[in-house]
């Protein structure tokens, strides 16, 4: 089913694709040369196979979706504007950032930022935790790892994400060795997967403070997994990660104090100015 998904603009959407394919975790997903980018998306009747594509001429993103039912459209579309930011009006944020020095030129050389969102807060999360203190590429391959081990075949050589129960039901150096991860790590992938079946609230509605609240109560997650997770799955424009390395180096600080310092002015907004000093350091 082709669905055509439309913005405003401006919409420089290269950065937001170019951190798909960064991102993409063999067997989840694939980023093709054309710029496709296809993966998994839980649907109310089970997983769903979409394909994305920016039709920027014609101001549109257009989406091929594979749904378990035919009644799954209208929620994946929701998933998908979501994840890709489409509903974000960009002038009133550029036009705020460009207020400050710093960000003046980010924001005009790339009018229209998205921000990165999530397809799931679960999935995430997870692959966030196999992320910490590794390479891309690293967590890249664990990610593949535990979609292959533990994901639901879907179409075409594609895997659903594993569900909370499944990894929750593993045994601990079984989940380790399997992935080849540290213990610590494992141990943390795991006791995410027991709270989110136990009703840990990861999706995009959670009420911010018990969002992080729940995050942080869990073994191996500290402040900054805690920030990120609230950046990329409740989709708060003013959401923000004072301690980011990345965002600290940007600003010239040491402390993620100073960063929240400076973060202030650019309130309601902060969540974009992030995706603009991220991006300005990839590129």
């Amino acid at each position: 089913m082709r669905v055509r998904l439309p913005y405003r603009g401006p919409f420089t959407h290269a950065p937001l694709w170019g951190a798909l394919r960064a991102h993409t975790v063999s067997g989840l997903e694939r980023h093709d040369p054309d710029g496709t980018h296809t993966r998994v998306v839980d649907g109310p009747h089970g997983p769903a196979l979409v394909s994305v594509l920016v039709r920027s001429a014609d101001g549109y993103v257009e989406a091929h979706l594979t749904p378990a039912d035919p009644d799954d459209v209208e929620a994946l579309t929701a998933t998908i504007r979501r994840w890709l930011d489409l509903d974000a009006d960009p002038l009133p944020i550029d036009v705020a950032l460009s207020r400050h020095p710093q960000l003046a030129p980010l924001v005009a050389q790339r009018p229209g930022l998205r921000r990165l969102g999530s397809v799931d807060g679960f999935e995430t999360a997870v692959l966030t935790v196999l992320g910490q203190q590794v390479s891309l590429a690293a967590a890249r391959t664990f990610g593949s790892r535990l979609v292959a081990a533990y994901g639901r075949p879907v179409h075409d050589g594609f895997f659903a994400f594993p569900a909370p129960q499944t990894l929750a039901a593993l045994a601990p150096e079984q989940f380790r060795s399997t992935l080849g991860l540290t213990g610590a790590r494992a141990r943390t992938v795991l006791a995410l997967a027991e709270a989110a079946s136990n009703g840990l609230r990861l999706g995009a509605d959670t009420d911010p403070a018990e969002f992080r609240a729940g995050l942080l109560a869990l073994p191996g997650i500290g402040p900054w997994t805690a920030d990120y997770l609230t950046v990329r799955v409740l989709g708060d424009p003013d959401a923000f990660t004072p301690d980011d390395l990345v965002l600290k180096r940007a600003l010239g600080v040491k402390t993620g104090r100073q960063a929240a310092e400076l973060a202030e002015a650019w309130r309601p907004w902060r969540a974009y100015a992030l995706f603009h000093l991220w991006t300005d350091e990839a590129y």
